[in-house]
């Protein structure tokens, strides 16, 4: 018998990652985001505002069932504390949406578009999951981003060289 509510335990990671990511966004500071450790890597601030972002996309596969490239609605970065209560903003957006979806709902299917055109589809429950895990794997990268600029990376799983949690 199977009694896990999927919508459920996306919240619960989703709120485990929320502090740390929180933490790195409110570190990076606007006079760095146009920095790029190699010329083929985004930019700080496109990174920042990334990490930002998915918990948005979230919200959107649950609710509205596709994203579309040519008409997404980018936020226009400006400064950290506009960034930060992006993600916030995002991230409860995000967990009004877990909280509110059902397991069955959660099979229906999740496009991804370029002007219309389908680029990618599965289930709302396979996209949820993998933007979770996107969201942490941008996050990894802006840390990196920061030890790179000498911002203080903050504890994540465990201490980091700059917060020992001994």
């Amino acid at each position: 018998m199977n009694n896990i509510n999927f919508g459920e335990e996306f919240w619960k990671e989703l709120e485990a990652e929320t502090p740390a990511t929180r933490k790195c966004l409110e570190r990076i500071p606007e006079t760095l985001y146009e920095y790029k450790p190699h010329e083929k890597s985004m930019n700080l601030g496109y990174l920042a505002l990334l990490v930002a972002e998915i918990p948005g996309w979230i919200r959107d596969i649950i609710e509205i069932s596709e994203i579309d490239f040519a008409t997404y609605n980018h936020f226009k970065l400006k400064d950290t504390a506009a960034l930060v209560a992006h993600f916030d903003n995002n991230i409860a957006g995000a967990k009004r949406a877990l909280q509110k979806v059902s397991n069955e709902e959660l099979k229906d299917m999740f496009y991804l578009k370029n002007q219309g055109h389908v680029l990618f589809s599965s289930t709302k429950k396979e996209n949820v999951g993998s933007s979770i895990n996107h969201m942490v794997h941008h996050r990894g990268q802006l840390t990196v981003y920061m030890r790179l600029n000498n911002i203080a990376v903050p504890s994540i799983y465990g201490p980091s060289a700059d917060e020992r949690s001994f």
